[in-house]
């Protein structure tokens, strides 16, 4: 190939993506004249015919198949990095957009994107909470920059996002110190038929946790279920019941909701991935998130 024209490649770009000259010379503001001659230099650079006729419109050959992944996602990141230098200059700070699935621990979180804040360069984060599809569709057009998440993207959902591992922890039994003493003693058998708050069935925790309670020959009490962990662990700490939360930040749960851990089940894990749309992290506060929960975030 000879030296790439990056013009002769947006207009190629733009024409695939609309199925047109028209539409493309609409577009870009062009004329349909100026655009067929780039086209034809395009062309005669790579020596291989990039368009077919389809009907009214055009077609890709195989080799414009190709050429168009290869801008696709060069002008994709070029509107990537507009965005982001514009949010950068509007703001006059740095941004981190990330999105936090709610099931989520609120603790968990804030111990995985606090060291982002303590880069040299000043870091805003700017933090959306929702279901993971949700996220997968705002982070596929760059409205978010990272998602924290207690599940991977799920299978067969056509998106391109990559998962990166953040750690695991096991999950522990708390009460309100008042309920604590009538159910620590005897640990796990002494959940049988006691009040329980857990997640919502959906949830990956709490199908562990129906396999264990299983296993443990348990039957507790379920008297209510939450899509959000925070509202779970306050209807805990009003002595309502029984909560389930991860072991790493147990400290913290048992000062912020004036609870005790009863005890763990030890064969129940929740793990927590990063998921971004580049394959290798190039964002500092990024980069600073993943390494320092690697290191932190495991029991």
């Amino acid at each position: 190939m000879r030296h790439l024209n990056y013009n002769h490649l947006l207009y190629f770009w733009m024409v695939a993506k609309e199925g047109s000259i028209a539409k493309a010379s609409e577009i870009l503001y062009i004329t349909p004249q100026t655009i067929s001659g780039q086209l034809k230099l395009l062309e005669q650079s790579v020596d291989e015919a990039l368009f077919k006729r389809a009907g009214r419109g055009l077609a890709l050959t195989n080799e414009g198949e190709s050429i168009y992944l290869y801008a696709d996602e060069i002008f994709n990141l070029g509107a990537e990095l507009s965005e982001r230098v514009h949010r950068k200059m509007i703001s006059g700070s740095n941004e981190l957009r990330i999105g936090i699935v709610n099931s989520i621990p609120k603790l968990i979180a804030y111990k995985t994107l606090q060291p982002a804040l303590t880069l040299e360069e000043p870091l805003r984060i700017i933090c959306d909470e929702g279901e993971l599809d949700t996220l997968l569709g705002n982070l596929a057009i760059h409205q978010l920059d990272l998602i924290i998440s207690d599940r991977m993207i799920p299978n067969g959902l056509n998106v391109k996002a990559f998962n990166h591992v953040l750690g695991e922890s096991n999950i522990a039994f708390y009460a309100s110190n008042k309920i604590a003493r009538k159910y620590i003693k005897n640990f796990p058998q002494s959940l049988n038929n006691a009040p329980m708050l857990l997640p919502k069935k959906d949830n990956d925790m709490r199908k562990q946790l129906e396999t264990w309670f299983d296993k443990m020959d348990v039957i507790p009490n379920i008297i209510a279920e939450f899509d959000d962990s925070a509202l779970l662990k306050a209807f805990g700490q009003a002595g309502t019941g029984i909560f389930p939360a991860p072991l790493a930040i147990s400290d913290h749960v048992e000062q912020m909701y004036s609870s005790k851990q009863l005890g763990v089940a030890d064969s129940v894990k929740e793990s927590y991935y990063a998921i971004s749309p580049e394959r290798k992290l190039k964002h500092p506060g990024v980069i600073r998130i993943t390494s320092e929960a690697r290191d932190n975030l495991l029991d």
